[in-house]
């Protein structure tokens, strides 16, 4: 008998420079550029080796994270069931509904920017891998993970020129560790406005919702009209890049679902859009409207550390990821509510692992020796984001064809020795 799913798998090294972020460590990882760096072969292990992944895991996994960010009223049909209802009053100081969303990270704030850019990154990978995905039976969750997504997107952009940016104060929440069931801090709105525009979140709202066959035009002139950067409006997530990456990602993806040519007359009429970057990042997106290409065994295993990044996924994962929700126990194993201050002492310190595994997080992963400490205290390598997810997801779903294509290949030619 052949074996069932294995396939060769080859991992790849990147001889080039990036700029090393918080996204960058997954971002060198996972998105390198053809226009920069030279990709090489490094190392080809044998058909069925021990460092064959299981991609169709992986991307279930990867998929079902984002319902463990889930923020407002879950469905019935909600998996993770550590998680309950949270933040059902948001918007209300301003007579708005800003109930539903993600979760940003671990904590408790939602951050308008990110999770556009992630809804981007799903709708790529939804739209690129449509087959690959359905076979493997992960289409209707990964549309109803953006779904999720955009109709909070559509909720915040209450009026022509407003879009609301954030909801939570992120100091408050970084000084407390609760569940999000459990959440008392303030749930302070931001938003953009023409008197006070923020171009990047507005148009990768647009780019968002474009990408998710939503045309939206009019936040897309929203952006262009009343330019002005982000790093003026924003409390968190601000920008660093200028606003002009987001305005060419949001015209390339408008163009894509509208195929009007304006749009991509845009693109191009720009001169810096082609330009050579060595990073794609929520901050960044030059390269999201050029070609890319991605790996990702590093991430599940194939690597210094020989444990996958992704929790739940292999036998050796991070068991303290930096995650309010993970980290104490749940509503239904422990009712009674876990204040600011007893989250910190109780759980956030505690050297045991988390109660609950919040499958398919991918954390922020080693640092640049290729070491990871598994400390919930360390955020900048342990603690998962929307974005990171989102970028997997469309980097691993190529890979199910790929692994089909080998397996297939491999049998063909030595079928005679089975």
């Amino acid at each position: 008998m052949p074996p069932s799913s294995c396939a060769v798998i080859e991992s790849y090294k990147i001889m080039g420079q990036g700029r090393i972020t918080r996204l960058g460590v997954w971002g060198l990882i996972l998105w390198h550029f053809l226009a920069r760096n030279k990709v090489t072969a490094i190392d080809h292990e044998g058909f069925c080796s021990t460092t064959t992944f299981a991609y169709r895991d992986a991307l279930g996994k990867a998929i079902l994270f984002f319902e463990g960010q889930r923020s407002g009223k879950l469905p019935e049909s909600q998996r993770v069931k550590w998680r309950g209802n949270s933040a059902l009053s948001d918007g209300k100081p301003e007579n708005v509904n800003l109930i539903g969303g993600y979760y940003d990270a671990g904590d408790n704030v939602k951050f308008g920017w990110p999770m556009a850019y992630s809804v981007s990154l799903l709708s790529w990978a939804a739209v690129e891998y449509q087959r690959e995905i359905s076979s493997v039976n992960q289409l209707g969750y990964l549309r109803g993970a953006i779904r999720w997504g955009t109709d909070f997107i559509l909720r915040a952009h209450t009026s022509p020129t407003t879009l609301y940016t954030q909801v939570g104060d992120g100091n408050a929440d970084h000084q407390c560790w609760e569940r999000p069931e459990d959440m008392d801090t303030p749930r302070t709105l931001s938003r953009i406005t023409s008197d006070s525009p923020g171009s990047e979140a507005a148009a990768e709202s647009a780019a968002a919702l474009a990408s998710a066959s939503i045309v939206f035009k009019k936040l897309f002139e929203f952006a262009d009209k009343h330019r002005g950067s982000y790093q003026a409006s924003c409390p968190f997530y601000c920008s660093y890049s200028g606003y002009q990456d987001e305005l060419l990602w949001a015209a390339a993806w408008l163009y894509k679902a509208s195929e009007d040519n304006k749009y991509l007359d845009y693109v191009l009429s720009n001169q810096g859009w082609s330009q050579v970057v060595s990073e794609f990042s929520w901050d960044n997106k030059f390269a999201g409207a050029q070609m890319l290409l991605a790996k990702v065994d590093y991430i599940l295993g194939k690597n210094p550390m020989k444990m996958s990044y992704m929790a739940g996924f292999g036998s050796k994962f991070p068991l303290q990821i930096h995650h309010r929700g993970a980290s104490i126990p749940s509503i239904g194993a422990h009712p009674a509510k876990v204040s600011c201050n007893d989250g910190y002492s109780s759980y956030y310190h505690s050297s045991n692992p988390n109660p609950n595994v919040h499958v398919g997080a991918i954390v922020g992963g080693p640092d640049s020796n290729d070491q990871f400490k598994d400390l919930r205290t360390d955020y900048s390598h342990a603690e998962p984001t929307t974005y990171m997810n989102a970028a997997f997801v469309g980097s691993v779903a190529p890979l199910l064809a790929q692994s089909e294509q080998e397996y297939l290949h491999f049998f063909q030619t030595n079928r005679q020795n089975y």
